[in-house]
């Protein structure tokens, strides 16, 4: 790792419901002691939902329905953004993210600094020079010396997953949403040949990657995540507002993955750093990002917000639950193997999904 880069070990106030292994847990309001600590986990393994080998994929029927359902998730995003906007940032706490992150949109694209897909609103946005940005980050020693690098299924971070794959590295990336599965593996060894670049694709992902479940015996030596909106002096971070990179981080803290060490990084136009995110407004779950890189510079935020410990479910609400099988699954899990019933967030109203037909 750079010698620049913080490592961060900072306390939570909040109390580990068990361990698995070191430095994996989960955490909740309820006390500790209604929680064993001693009980094993059942050896049954929690697999995604992925492609069979004896099932032909559907490439146009995996776009099209991917393409409909990302239509619907950023419809109900404008009804958020508007709802939570309008209530006033006194009276909802998310407010304020939702005016940083329409700033940020609405000055991509009068600039004409967005590019496909667009409008950028309501997503990840793609930009002018993530190439650029892209290569920074292949520059860094921590992604030189990485073995396997999780890297978020957004436009511009397409370049980052062609860099992993071409590097001989191991590409970990979640299917978008989560709704078709959990994580993905590809290897540039297990492609046929000449399909690294459509592996990079969330079809390609779909059609070539290995689908992995909780149990995953596997360490992510570098996270690259997706960003609306960046602040370089904290490493405070805003995404496109669901929340998905936040559970991906949390399930690889389960998993055993990742920990406090493992450096966080994105990459982003020079236009998306601010100076406006109020580090006390944060919530726990939100993943601070370590370095930055955009076209012409990297900067290295040396954070000192604490990185998430795990799921936080008294901050998911049974909607979302409801959407995310593999999260249902773990939740029964450690329901079953506790005793105990685990909290969950307020309500939220959400999209809806439909199952891809094979």
């Amino acid at each position: 790792m750079d010698s620049t880069l913080t490592r961060i070990s900072a306390p939570f106030t909040l109390k580990p419901i068990f361990s698995l292994a070191k430095e994996t847990r989960f955490f909740s309001a309820t006390p500790l002691s209604a929680f064993p600590l001693n009980r094993k986990l059942s050896s049954s393994k929690l697999q995604s939902s992925g492609r069979q080998n004896n099932v032909v994929f559907d490439e146009s029927d995996f776009e099209a329905q991917r393409l409909s359902l990302d239509a619907k998730a950023r419809d109900m995003m404008v009804e958020t953004s508007r709802r939570e906007m309008e209530s006033g940032m006194d009276d909802d706490p998310k407010a304020w993210k939702w005016i940083i992150r329409k700033r940020i949109w609405d000055m991509m694209e009068a600039r004409n600094i967005a590019q496909n897909p667009r409008p950028v609103h309501h997503r990840i946005p793609n930009f002018v020079g993530a190439s650029a940005a892209a290569k920074r980050l292949g520059d860094l020693e921590v992604f030189r010396v990485a073995d396997c690098v999780k890297v978020n299924p957004d436009s511009p971070q397409k370049q980052v997953r062609f860099l992993t794959l071409s590097g001989g590295k191991k590409l970990l990336t979640p299917q978008p949403r989560l709704r078709t599965g959990f994580f993905s593996v590809l290897e540039s060894c297990t492609l046929p040949p000449g399909t690294i670049n459509e592996a990079c694709t969330s079809v390609g992902v779909a059609k070539y990657g290995k689908p992995i479940g909780l149990d995953e015996k596997i360490k992510v030596d570098l996270i690259v995540i997706g960003s609306v909106a960046v602040d370089p002096s904290t490493g405070a971070r805003l995404g496109k507002g669901e929340g998905f990179a936040e559970l991906e981080y949390g399930m690889l803290r389960y998993m055993g993955a990742v920990d406090d060490s493992t450096p966080v990084v994105t990459s982003i136009h020079d236009c998306q750093l601010v100076d406006d995110i109020p580090v006390e407004k944060l919530l726990i779950h939100d993943v601070a990002v370590d370095i930055i890189c955009t076209p012409t510079q990297v900067i290295f935020t040396n954070t000192t917000i604490p990185k998430p410990k795990g799921i936080y479910w008294d901050k998911l609400s049974p909607e979302k639950l409801g959407q995310i099988r593999i999260l249902r699954e773990l939740k029964s899990r450690i329901e079953r193997e506790t005793g105990q019933e685990l909290p969950s967030g307020p309500s939220e109203k959400l999209p809806p999904t439909t199952r891809r037909r094979r």
